[in-house]
């Protein structure tokens, strides 16, 4: 399988991790990489250099693939300086760039052979993305899990729109987990696929709890929410009585500084490692309607080529012979 991101990145088949905050770790990264796409740990969960640089190694050490690092810009609350230059001294194949203004790492690392992705939401932050010299943009439509953009744009209208206005490739996100998802990226002009959710229902994604991953797998696509809305970053979860109640107190006009311990990255963790859902959330798209095993990171590779092959066979056989020839 062959496109500009496979050549740009190095990589098998044009799918990447996404950065998974407090999820993407040496293990998910280097099963990711080992099937053949871009796996990513996730820098702003790891906080110090140290810790960073022990991760990079420890993915080195399982696999000989490419692989990247993810920066939550907005998470790092500007002090990301020192991880950044971790990454350039270990010369870290690629790194990914989420919710920020990703300009004082593009010139951080100009000059450097570091290979970029930006995660956008709409036309003008892939423009934006382009002119400061992204490899690709990750265009993330509003079935995904985590944080969204505000423009309640899907992913089908998005990725023609963000394709039709860029020279760089993109990769679609959101809604996305199987074989079918592959393929509909490539029809709407995409030239990969990022995926969150489904990688947390994988056997090597060892840091996500178990309850966290049997209600992936038991939910269905009317199970997620909206939270943080009314404080301008919305972001799908899992849809619980803790997540309504953050929802019901941003309806009686809740500041930030009234939810931050409700919405913080503590209470993420409570329920993504510790499984408690009185006191703590999980970041989850609609995806998981589509969710219902947890395989090995290859199975799952092995299942999204043969189902993309398959319905691609299927859908030249629509067109007739003579076109499908």
């Amino acid at each position: 399988m062959k496109t500009r991101v496979t050549e740009i990145f190095g990589i098998k088949y044009p799918i990447v991790q996404g950065g998974l905050a407090y999820l993407a770790y040496a293990e998910l990264a280097a099963a990711v990489s080992n099937a053949g796409g871009l796996g990513q740990i996730t820098a702003a969960t790891l906080r110090t250099p140290e810790k960073l640089r022990e991760e990079i190694r420890k993915v080195r050490a399982l696999t000989d693939k490419p692989f990247g690092v993810n920066f939550a810009i907005a998470r790092h609350d500007g002090q990301y300086q020192e991880l950044l230059e971790v990454v350039i001294e270990e010369k870290v194949p690629a790194i990914s760039i989420t919710g920020g203004n990703p300009q004082p790492v593009f010139e951080r690392i100009k000059g450097k052979d570091i290979r970029t992705l930006v995660l956008v939401s709409g036309v003008r932050q892939a423009q934006k993305a382009e002119e400061l010299g992204a490899d690709a943009v990750m265009a993330v439509g509003q079935e995904g899990g985590g944080h969204l953009g505000r423009d309640d744009l899907g992913t089908m209208v998005l990725i023609p729109r963000v394709t039709d206005s860029i020279s760089i490739p993109v990769l679609a996100s959101g809604g996305i987990g199987d074989g079918r998802g592959l393929l509909a990226a490539f029809a709407l002009g995409a030239e990969g696929i990022e995926m969150g959710t489904r990688f947390i229902a994988t056997q090597e994604c060892i840091h996500a709890n178990e309850k966290y991953k049997q209600a992936i797998l038991h939910a269905n696509e009317t199970d997620t929410v909206i939270i943080k809305k009314t404080l301008g970053s919305p972001g799908r979860v899992l849809k619980t009585g803790y997540t309504l109640d953050i929802i019901e107190r941003e309806q009686e006009g809740a500041t930030y500084e009234d939810l931050k311990d409700m919405i913080s990255g503590q209470a993420n963790c409570k329920y993504i490692y510790d499984g408690n859902e009185e006191e703590g959330f999980g970041w989850v798209g609609q995806v998981i309607g589509l969710i219902n095993t947890i395989p090995t990171v290859q199975e799952l590779f092995d299942e999204m080529i043969a189902t993309a092959e398959k319905e691609q066979s299927r859908i030249g056989m629509l067109f007739g012979e003579k076109n499908h020839r």
